[in-house]
């Protein structure tokens, strides 16, 4: 079996039932934008304020949700509620995905510890460490297993997703158990290329890219403002 490195998804441009991948990408923004606007008990939304709120133009999102059979009406706009279930079923969300941990430091604490994981279709079925100390700890209602049961977890709770909240340099040695186990969907936290085989998705949050981004961006705007007052001091 071919192996390759992922750092964002193993697919190709369009997705299983012939949605592309950039549309696939967005849909979950738009379920938490819509999942605000149940909150607050808005029953219908027109695709321009919905477009607004996802940060996306109104022609984009039609399109995108036009791939799901849903073209809103027209006056009216979305039912939010009925666009929610939408979302959700697209996305695999209408059913329970066992999600295992490996990793239980800082990061994999808060994610344990992440109360949203349950509301939208995850279930934290184990947290899995190497370090004796921290195995047999309690993490969010979850005593921590040792990373050798791995095998078992994975088969005893159906695990579909593995998240790996390691260091890096453990990170692949914990990818390649759990690909051998059959998982097939990794969210990888570990600053470090997964190596996968063909037909395993590896999903990679970076969030010192992320930071760099910012920094970018700020940096950008600081650069602008310097001129503007260097004016207003001149004048």
């Amino acid at each position: 079996m071919s192996r390759r490195a992922v750092s964002a998804n193993g697919r190709s441009g369009h997705g299983s039932q012939g949605i592309p991948e950039a549309t696939i990408a967005r849909l979950p923004v738009y379920l938490r934008v819509l999942y605000a606007f149940a909150e607050q008990d808005i029953p219908t939304v027109s695709s321009e304020e919905l477009a607004a709120a996802a940060g996306v133009n109104s022609a984009k999102l039609r399109k995108d949700l036009s791939h799901l059979g849903s073209y809103g009406t027209r006056g009216v706009g979305y039912d939010v509620e009925y666009l929610v279930y939408q979302v959700s079923r697209e996305l695999g969300l209408t059913q329970d995905w066992p999600v295992v941990i490996v990793g239980a430091g800082n990061l994999g604490r808060a994610l344990a510890n992440y109360g949203g994981f349950a509301s939208r279709g995850f279930r934290i079925a184990a947290v899995l460490d190497s370090d004796p100390e921290v195995v047999g700890t309690q993490i969010a209602g979850h005593g921590v297993l040792d990373v050798e049961q791995m095998e078992q977890v994975v088969a005893r709770h159906r695990v579909s997703i593995g998240v790996i909240a390691t260091p890096a340099g453990t990170a692949q040695a914990v990818c390649d158990r759990l690909v051998a186990t059959g998982v097939t969907s990794i969210l990888n936290f570990a600053p470090v290329v997964l190596n996968v085989p063909s037909g395993v998705d590896v999903r990679k949050v970076d969030l010192s890219i992320e930071l760099q981004i910012l920094a970018f961006h700020a940096q950008r705007r600081s650069v602008v403002r310097v001129p503007q007052d260097a004016q207003a001091v001149g004048r």
